[in-house]
């Protein structure tokens, strides 16, 4: 019914896709990672509950947010645990919970930051330059790609700026900020960090 799909893409911020040819299929279509995911667990809650009428859908997009956003900040504050770094702004820390629902290049961007993190510690503390920063450094430096859906520039100058309001020492900016090149290397941790993200991205598997 035209009324319920309207509401339902006003809810959540997402367009729904219908095929006459395939009426079993619905194409959920947003930019918007977490919205997508939201849509995706009130339109499950809905078809099983059958009963889809304004009131029903209002209330089971409210049940998915709310588990969406326990999902995000389980995320943030399960990769802050495993790599034992204390001391983060819990906005921070959600934002970097919002990685578990993106992915590039095939890669979940949660994943891959915990595995360039867990990377980029390891050989500063083979070269001997400073493990911390190295570790924070390759944890942070996809941190804008949880909103570049939002904010113009790149995801690397978008991360910049998130981790510049979060007051985040400026050698660890400095050390995320090379990773792709748009800025040359001003400490061996951006070094180590960008080749901890290139042995991340480009490992078989």
């Amino acid at each position: 019914e035209g009324r319920n799909i309207r509401t339902f893409e006003k809810l959540t911020g997402v367009e729904l896709i219908l095929d006459e040819e395939t009426p079993e299929l619905i194409t959920i279509s947003c930019f918007d990672p977490v919205r997508r995911e939201i849509a995706k667990i009130a339109l499950d809650k809905l078809i099983k509950d059958g009963r889809i009428q304004p009131a029903k859908i209002e209330e089971k997009v409210k049940e998915a947010e709310k588990e969406i956003e326990e999902k995000i900040k389980e995320a943030g504050e399960g990769a802050l645990l495993e790599l034992g770094i204390i001391g983060i702004d819990p906005n921070l820390t959600k934002l970097l919970g919002r990685l578990k629902f993106r992915s590039s290049f095939g890669q979940n961007v949660l994943v891959h930051s915990l595995e360039v993190a867990h990377l980029a510690e390891i050989l500063a503390s083979e070269v001997g330059a400073d493990p911390k920063v190295a570790k924070i450094a390759g944890l942070f430096h996809d941190i804008g790609k949880a909103v570049d859906h939002q904010i113009e520039g790149s995801h690397v100058q978008i991360g910049m700026r998130i981790l510049e309001k979060f007051g985040i020492d400026q050698k660890i900016i400095s050390a995320m900020k090379s990773h792709h090149g748009e800025f040359p290397p001003e400490n061996i941790e951006a070094v180590i960090v960008q080749i901890a993200d290139q042995i991340s991205g480009a490992r078989p598997g």
